[in-house]
């Protein structure tokens, strides 16, 4: 396995973790008002993630950072051709990041209750656009031979990207709402065991229709199977969820939306970012790459970093395992 194969691997990987970890984040924002019933509540929802939230992000920017380092023709292309979309997700990172900080500032329910807002809309906008970018990445842009992109925004919001778009947004909510019925206790938990059951099962069926649509557009036998794995661990977390088994279940969901990532980075591969307009002007992992040096630089960096990184992270989850009621 050459270096550039190692580094397209590692930023599927920072991905995954990132989809992971945010993505119950996502949920619990987006459910604030459907779980909770008065402010004592809410607030408690806020603390199964006020200690971890900002740590998840930490996995968007080293993927941002290493697509730049590792491949800088993707980064180029890719952040052209999604400048608006992504500069709305940044936007949207930071209203829920102030919304966290600022909420209890001040003891005022209308302050409270406009903060609620820029967490719910902070969540569910980026659940919803990460979907729509990585729908349009597997299905290509339109690159011109200097890959450069010459489409326009109206071109993104394709039916297949603006489905992935909900697939990503109904699996984040019933993933959060599994979170929540693992780490809440009493009538938090019970709610978002039901929340986690009606949602999933809206999320199951638009995943289903996603990856095999997915799948007719340049699958193999390998995504296939990567995809009905997926599919098999999400529903055996709703029947988990369902029983009583939260700490079964969220571990399920977690694998579900992990193979998901993967299944989508191996329809990808050897592609990073496929033309519509002709295969020939395509970015893939060879030609987008930076040189041999740097990647063995990266590649030494991060086998002495990485793993100082994932232990403090682990260690930071153990910390903060117990459950969080209204009390």
């Amino acid at each position: 396995m050459e270096l550039t194969d190692v580094w397209f691997v590692a930023i599927a990987v920072l991905w995954l973790g990132y989809f992971v970890l945010e993505g119950f984040d996502f949920g619990v924002g987006m459910l604030l008002p459907v779980v909770a019933r008065n402010d004592a509540e809410r607030h408690a929802m806020i603390e199964t993630i006020g200690p971890v939230w900002d740590g998840n992000e930490v996995w968007l920017i080293t993927a941002g950072a290493a697509t730049f380092a590792a491949f800088p023709e993707w980064y180029a292309s890719l952040f052209s051709a999604f400048y608006l979309p992504l500069l709305v997700i940044l936007v949207a990172l930071i209203v829920r990041g102030v919304a966290f900080e600022y909420r209890g500032k001040r003891d005022s329910p209308t302050w409270r209750r406009r903060w609620d807002a820029g967490i719910v809309a902070g969540s569910f906008v980026p659940a919803l656009l990460w979907g729509v970018a990585f729908a349009n990445i597997v299905r290509g842009l339109r690159l011109d031979s200097r890959h450069e992109y010459v489409g326009t925004v109206g071109d993104l919001l394709n039916p297949y990207a603006l489905f992935g778009g909900l697939t990503t947004l109904a699996l984040f909510a019933t993933h959060g709402a599994v979170f929540l019925a693992l780490k809440s206790a009493g009538e938090i938990s019970r709610r978002a065991v039901a929340v986690a059951v009606r949602t999933g099962v809206v999320a199951a069926v638009l995943a289903v229709v996603f990856l095999a649509w997915t799948q007719l557009q340049g699958g193999s036998p390998a995504t296939v199977v990567l995809a009905v794995l997926a599919v098999v661990a999400f529903a055996s977390s709703l029947v988990a969820v369902g029983r009583g088994r939260q700490g079964w279940a969220f571990l399920l969901s977690a694998v579900a939306i992990g193979l998901t990532v993967i299944s989508l980075f191996t329809v990808l591969y050897p592609d990073v970012l496929p033309s519509t307009i002709n295969p020939a002007y395509s970015l893939t992992a060879r030609n987008a790459a930076a040189t041999p040096k740097t990647l063995g630089l990266m590649t030494w960096v991060a086998v002495i970093f990485l793993p100082l990184v994932l232990l403090y992270q682990g260690w930071t989850y153990w910390v903060f395992r117990h459950r969080i009621g209204v009390g």
